[in-house]
C-alpha cells in the first residue's frame, strides 16, 4: 500500500546518495535528458503514447536489470506521484521516495546534470 512507502527530503537525499543508496528515476526518457540527479539510473514508470500515459509493461524487469534486492535505492519523479506508484509495485524494503520530486531536489538549489550516457537505460515496447 501507498501509505507503507517512506519519503525522504532533498537534504537527507543527498546524505543517503553520498553513502552508496542508488538513485532510480522514474521520469519519461525525454524528461530526464533535459536534467536529472548526477548518477540517476533511468528508468521510465510510464511512457506518454498517442492514446495518453501508459505504464511501461517492462519496468519490473528494467529495474531487476540494474539493481539488486540488496540496493538501497531513492525513487523520483518529477513531483512524486509516478514514484510512489513505482515504489508500492517494486515492493522493496530498501525503496525510499524522493519528497517532492526532482522539482524538490531543482527548488532547493541543487544542480541538475546532463546525461550521462553510461548510466541512461533504453527502454522499448515488445
Amino acid at each position: 500500500p501507498a501509505g507503507d512507502v517512506a519519503s525522504v527530503g532533498v537534504d537527507t537525499a543527498k546524505d543517503l546518495l553520498s553513502s552508496g543508496h542508488r538513485f532510480l528515476d522514474v521520469r519519461t526518457t525525454e524528461e530526464f535528458n533535459e536534467s536529472h540527479v548526477h548518477g540517476a539510473l533511468n528508468v521510465p514508470y510510464l511512457f506518454i503514447t498517442q492514446e495518453g500515459r501508459v505504464k511501461n509493461p517492462e519496468f519490473l524487469t528494467q529495474v531487476a536489470s540494474v539493481c539488486s534486492k540488496e540496493d538501497h535505492i531513492i525513487v523520483v519523479c518529477n513531483s512524486g506521484g509516478r514514484a510512489l506508484r513505482a515504489c508500492v509495485d517494486l515492493r522493496n524494503a530498501h525503496v525510499t521516495k524522493l519528497e517532492g520530486g526532482y522539482s524538490a531536489w531543482v527548488d532547493e538549489g541543487v544542480a541538475g546534470d546532463k546525461p550521462l550516457e553510461e548510466l541512461k537505460i533504453s527502454c522499448k515496447f515488445r
